[in-house]
């Protein structure tokens, strides 16, 4: 016994040494990627996918970017006071990031009912837009003019006669296109002087304005037809176009006035007459009992020009606005 003792004593020693590095050393942890935990990592992908649907270019307003900035190198800042920062248990885990999740989605929710609402808007502004094109009144002759477009036809100057026509040297006067003048309308647009100037096509417009000031509208209408023909670009057809359907609409010809109105509106939206023009549209829908598209244009007209329904057109706004009632 005596012999054998001693070689027993280093193998006993090794195999307590070996059990209490095993017994000191921590227990490995393995994780634990349970079915819901699953479910929840895929849900906050969907919904990352989604944000980058409704918000692209990665706003981070929205989302927190999937890869931050690195850490300090070696450790966080807990390491390196050497504190250890406290661990979340699972349960706290799972419902910050259900929290996250449900103020993700109302955020999703909210965007979606907006972006929902601009739309509407849209399609109301594009219907009336096309209800407005969609002016078709009925010709001289009872034939339907149908759908009005921006460069529909329009009715151009009655040509002169042979007789009437005068001499070559001669400023044009309307009067020949009226048959058989009376000496006293000829003597009424005799009196009207056409200005002579630099500008030709501004002295064409200004003689088709003093013809419709002086209440001769056909006259008025066949100089005016000639100015928008001739000077298509010039600086006042704006105020050309308008003044042409004011000719008709003053001497009772809503119809003829409407189509004016309307081209020079969509030919110009912002020339100096666009917002004059839509809102003697709307007074010629009324002329012509079209309660409907009246109340399209008084619509756009305050929409679209709201400084000018309040200022220089408020009195003509407010007179057609009360002859007609709009849902």
């Amino acid at each position: 016994m005596t012999t054998a003792f001693p070689t027993l004593r280093p193998r006993l020693l090794r195999v307590l040494l070996a059990a209490a590095t095993i017994a000191v050393l921590p227990a490995p942890v393995f994780a634990q990627d349970t079915g819901d935990e699953a479910r929840l990592r895929k849900l906050e992908a969907e919904v990352r996918a989604l944000q980058r649907k409704v918000f692209p270019g990665g706003d981070g307003r929205f989302f927190e970017p999937q890869i931050g900035p690195a850490s300090p190198q070696g450790a966080d800042s807990g390491q390196v006071m050497g504190v250890i920062p406290p661990a979340t248990t699972p349960v706290t885990d799972i419902l910050v990031r259900l929290q996250t999740l449900e103020t993700q989605l109302q955020t999703l929710t909210a965007r979606s009912e907006e972006q929902s609402n601009q739309f509407g808007l849209l399609e109301q502004r594009i219907a009336a837009l096309e209800n407005l094109q969609a002016v078709a009144p009925v010709g001289t002759n009872g034939s339907t003019m149908g759908v009005i477009a921006p460069e529909a036809t329009l009715p151009a100057a009655a040509p002169a006669t042979a007789a009437a026509r005068p001499p070559a040297n001669a400023a044009p006067t309307p009067a020949t296109a009226v048959a058989a003048p009376s000496p006293e309308r000829l003597a009424a647009v005799q009196a009207i002087a056409k200005p002579q100037t630099a500008d030709a096509g501004d002295d064409e417009y200004t003689y088709g304005f003093r013809l419709w000031d002086a209440e001769l509208y056909p006259e008025a209408r066949q100089q005016l037809t000639r100015y928008v023909e001739q000077y298509p670009n010039h600086s006042r057809i704006s105020f050309g176009r308008n003044l042409l359907g004011r000719a008709f609409l003053d001497d009772n010809m809503p119809e003829e006035a409407a189509r004016w109105f309307l081209r020079n509106y969509q030919a110009d939206k912002n020339g100096a007459r666009g917002a004059d023009s839509l809102l003697y549209l709307a007074q010629s829908m009324i002329a012509m009992g079209d309660t409907r598209r009246a109340c399209i244009a008084l619509a756009e007209f305050g929409e679209t020009y709201p400084v000018i329904a309040s200022g220089r057109l408020a009195d003509e706004y407010q007179a057609n606005s009360a002859k007609v009632t709009c849902s």
